[in-house]
């Protein structure tokens, strides 16, 4: 997505979450520790043009987006957790653990479709990782839950989920529910799509965001 924003002229910078990206161990993998994080290497300055980030990022954005309108001036968030189940939140460790176990030969396998940058740009970003940060995240929290800060973002936000009939970790539901109570909050599932559009659906996720960028553009 990076490259789909720079080939249309946009000056584009990347965040590393903490535990992420070769960054040192965090001691501790708490949202609040990633939303401070965050919030630390971004608030200095002038407001984003666009922020968009995935997963756990969209997550942590949308916290970051519910506390400060000025933060950014337009957001896009893909498949972002916004909830998980307090009983499910070990089997989503697990699974999120499972990741630092992935090989060329698995990932191709489980991800046929996925472009070859795509394979070589997770598989970059797994041995770069805190395997903690993976393994804890989910793991030593009580409560994962940002339905209702997602609900309260003024920023114009642009929600693109996963096809439920596939994978996604948005349930349709909520993200009804938040776009109704954030007026400027567009929420669009992305055919065929699992929990990351931007690799499962690169043609169609592509054109939602532009579209959706152009039609804020004439808005502003």
């Amino acid at each position: 997505m990076r490259g789909w924003l720079e080939e249309a002229g946009w000056q584009t910078e990347t965040v590393t979450l903490i535990g992420h990206g070769g960054r040192d161990p965090s001691p501790d993998y708490e949202l609040d520790s990633y939303v401070a994080d965050v919030r630390t290497a971004t608030t200095d300055g002038a407001p984003y043009d666009l922020v968009v980030a995935h997963s756990l990022g969209g997550t942590v954005a949308t916290v970051i987006a519910a506390e400060d309108p000025r933060w950014t001036r337009r957001l896009v968030l893909l498949d972002p957790v916004w909830y998980v189940p307090r009983d499910d939140l070990t089997a989503v460790a697990d699974d999120q653990a499972s990741d630092l176990l992935l090989t060329p030969e698995s990932l191709r396998a489980a991800k046929p479709h996925w472009d070859e940058r795509d394979i070589a740009g997770k598989l970059a970003a797994i041995a770069a990782v805190d395997p903690a940060a993976v393994q804890r995240t989910f793991r030593d929290i009580d409560r994962w839950d940002v339905r209702e800060a997602a609900g309260r973002i003024l920023t114009p936000t642009l929600v693109l989920g996963g096809d439920p009939a596939g994978y996604t970790m948005l349930e349709p539901p909520d993200a009804r529910a938040a776009s109704e109570s954030a007026p400027a909050m567009q929420y669009r599932i992305v055919p065929g799509a699992g929990h990351s559009p931007h690799r499962d659906a690169p043609d169609a996720t592509r054109t939602l965001l532009f579209e959706w960028l152009d039609w804020t553009a004439l808005k502003g």
